[in-house]
């Protein structure tokens, strides 16, 4: 690759991490939040069942999230080539990042001396860690103050206790 085309690789690099939305990750935070409050009785291994579901939940989202924008652009009527499919779906892939960290969260509770209960109070615990910190990163991002880091991680924070208030209420 010659310097020029590896600036110009560069320049392109820097132009999608500036343009990085994480409204995906905001919202795939959200979506976990809500699966490990909505999974209800699982069956003999409920850790590995609520991983699968977590990243499976998240993948399904993805994909009809890519396909929200791909079916758009097709009634905005611009054609859809290659690049364009690739860069919806890696716009999109935060959904699905965001399921991880609850996934990974469950799979080492049992090395935390978790019970299942303890292990999905920290897997919910993580996904609304997660919510807030790809909201305060997208509000960084943009260039916003302090403040409206602080108001928006706040904001998504609130979202975040709301859901565990959900689970509270459906538990007891």
């Amino acid at each position: 690759m010659s310097e020029a085309e590896h600036t110009a690789a560069r320049s392109r690099s820097a132009e999608r991490r500036e343009r990085a939305d994480y409204t995906g990750g905001v919202y795939g935070s959200m979506l976990a939040s809500s699966v490990i409050v909505g999974a209800g009785s699982l069956g003999e291994f409920p850790r590995l069942e609520l991983m699968l579901l977590l990243l499976l939940t998240g993948v399904a989202f993805w994909i009809a999230h890519v396909h929200a924008q791909l079916f758009g652009a097709r009634l905005a009527e611009l054609s859809l080539d290659r690049a364009i499919v690739l860069r919806v779906c890696r716009d999109e892939w935060p959904i699905v990042k965001a399921a991880v960290p609850p996934a990974v969260a469950l799979a080492v509770s049992p090395l935390l001396g978790l019970d299942l209960s303890g292990s999905l109070w920290l897997a919910l615990a993580v996904a609304v860690a997660g919510q807030v910190g790809w909201s305060a990163a997208a509000a960084r991002r943009a260039g916003a103050s302090w403040r409206l880091v602080a108001t928006t991680a706040t904001v998504n924070l609130l979202l975040g206790l709301l859901i565990i208030a959900f689970k509270i209420y459906l538990t007891h």
